[in-house]
């Protein structure tokens, strides 16, 4: 009985141990050089060959080569911080800036990058945009933070010629001093041709926001994240309407993963915290894997995680970590953005 037992027990450890390799063997990092000291918020993989990185300084570049050379691209003289950029096609692509008042801009290229054009400048004194996302090429969501009690949401319908607010009737209350942590370019997410969600921050609950008839109206839920000043929910993502995944933090302790990750089965009624198998840090970046049913990665200026269960457990991918990610839709490749200039990009192998 006794060696019955003692068997049952190595394989028991065996099975943990591929486990818990099984992240690592799935993902791997190479860096890249950026030929910079920027600090990258932004990133966006058309395919596997070509992406646009964006950050501090007015920086951005962008890669036909699959990453083996970025090349700097020229918006404004104006010294912003470019925190978002989302790419359309190969020669379409947006840029989010973030700061108070007219320092949050939206720009857009469609051709490559040789030119861009200012479609948006915010107006408020106290208005601070933070995050973009589009349905299509022609309608988009631009999310901040909340100014006087009422969420910052804006939309467009024709390619981001026109920025419109989202109607004020169809906006729940900001609690105090809510907003979005500009840290990755992704606390607004979309699916489908309608449905958005919107992952808010430093207040006293961290919550997401959820919208089925593209930005009209909104409903809000409390997820169990930890919340505060420096503390919320980072990055929100979703594989279909029902299944989604929120992570975040405290940016201020970035090896602590206590209360920073929740996932959902209800289309973001609800939230489950995951308590055991959690990620191995602060995570500013949720992204579903392309082409897999429930494989997730996620990412941090620490580290990053692997998970094939739907966010419910993780295993750590060996390497740097990054402010962000993005995945080409192929699913083998993804490119790293992060401090002092880092990009990497990420090969999945094992499917």
């Amino acid at each position: 009985m006794r060696r019955h037992i003692a068997a049952a027990l190595l394989l028991v450890i065996a099975i943990g141990s591929n486990r818990a390799l099984l992240g690592v063997s799935r993902a791997r990092w190479t860096p890249q050089p950026s030929g910079g000291t920027a600090s990258l918020r932004g990133v966006s993989a058309v395919s596997d060959s070509i992406a646009w990185a964006s950050g501090s300084g007015s920086t951005v570049l962008r890669t036909i080569d699959g990453g083996k050379t970025w090349q700097p691209q020229t918006v404004t003289s104006d010294r912003l911080d470019f925190r978002d950029v989302d790419a359309i096609d190969a020669r379409t692509a947006y840029l989010l800036s973030i700061g108070n008042g007219p320092a949050s801009r939206i720009y857009k290229t469609t051709d490559a990058g040789a030119t861009w054009r200012l479609q948006y400048t915010n107006q408020d004194p106290k208005g601070f945009l933070d995050a973009m996302a589009f349905w299509d090429a022609a309608h988009g969501v631009a999310v901040g933070d909340s100014v006087n009690g009422a969420f910052s949401i804006l939309l467009t319908a024709d390619g981001g010629k026109t920025w419109t607010p989202a109607p004020a009737g169809g906006l729940p209350p900001a609690l105090a001093n809510e907003g979005a942590f500009a840290g990755s370019g992704t606390n607004v997410t979309v699916h489908g041709a309608n449905e958005a969600w919107f992952a808010t921050g430093a207040a006293a609950k961290s919550r997401v926001l959820h919208t089925s008839d593209r930005g009209r109206t909104w409903t809000v839920a409390d997820t169990p994240l930890g919340a505060g000043p420096s503390t919320g929910a980072f990055s929100v993502a979703f594989r279909d309407a029902m299944h989604g995944v929120v992570v975040g933090g405290d940016y201020q302790k970035e090896a602590d993963a206590t209360d920073n990750l929740a996932v959902t089965s209800d289309g973001g009624r609800t939230w489950t915290l995951v308590k055991e198998r959690k990620l191995s840090g602060f995570r500013s970046l949720v992204s579903y894997v392309p082409g897999t049913k429930m494989s997730l990665v996620a990412v941090g200026p620490q580290g990053s995680d692997w998970s094939d269960d739907d966010g419910r457990s993780w295993t750590p991918i060996e390497g740097p970590g990054f402010h962000t990610l993005s995945l080409s839709k192929s699913g083998r490749v993804g490119f790293g953005a992060g401090g002092k200039g880092a990009i990497g990009r990420l090969e999945i192998s094992a499917r």
